[in-house]
């Protein structure tokens, strides 16, 4: 798959890189990104949900009245789950909703999702930048001529190592993110409308060394 690289104007530098089909160009699977996905989002849940059960809650643990003769049924202590305040049958417990992805199985979903996004021909290539300071309303009109909308798509912005002043420069931007290659994952790929690499970072992917 041949990308031509784009200069901060939007223009094209006369250079491209050839991406492998065997990253850009398989034929998706759409059940292991799903998995993937949904790995991730189970993996931000706190999982700290409590309630107390009747040995937890406040009030005394006697006996409200006698067994018997009372012509009433038969009673224990207040904290009684029946009972107004008492304790919570089988409420929920604090626990983790993460759980495991074989090693193959999240390459794959990373590979079908990066395939996604090039039929869709949603991959972009620009030259590094080289911010001075940050600045984010450099960074929105940089955006603007590679004819994105910066206000309704989502745009991951993606470098081969943490750049301080792009970073600083995107974050104000809510529908901007910025990560470094190897942080990518498959919801942000699948989350993203564009993904914006940066020359360097598209390099990685075929282990060519960046021309001067």
């Amino acid at each position: 798959m041949q990308i031509d690289i784009l200069n901060i104007e939007g223009k094209k530098t006369g250079r491209s890189i050839e991406l492998p089909e065997e990253i850009f160009g398989v034929e998706p699977n759409n059940h292991v990104i799903y998995l993937a996905v949904k790995q991730y989002l189970a993996a931000q849940r706190q999982g700290t949900h409590k309630v107390k059960t009747r040995a937890e809650v406040q009030g005394a643990s006697r006996k409200l009245h006698k067994q018997k003769g009372t012509g009433g049924a038969r009673k224990g202590n207040i904290r009684n789950p029946l009972y107004k305040g008492g304790g919570t049958i089988f409420g929920p417990k604090p626990h983790g909703w993460g759980f495991k992805l074989n090693r193959k199985v999240k390459d794959l979903a990373k590979i079908s999702a990066l395939s996604v996004k090039a039929k869709e021909n949603s991959i972009i290539i620009v030259e590094d930048l080289q911010l001075e300071t940050p600045k984010t309303k450099q960074f929105v009109g940089f955006l603007k001529n590679l004819n994105i909308n910066v206000d309704g798509k989502k745009t991951m912005f993606i470098m081969p190592e943490y750049n301080d002043n792009v970073y600083l420069s995107l974050r104000n931007i809510p529908t901007v993110d910025g990560t470094m290659l190897s942080d990518v994952n498959t919801y942000d790929i699948m989350n993203s409308n564009y993904l914006v690499f940066t020359e360097s970072a598209a390099r990685i992917f075929t282990e060519e060394p960046a021309e001067a």
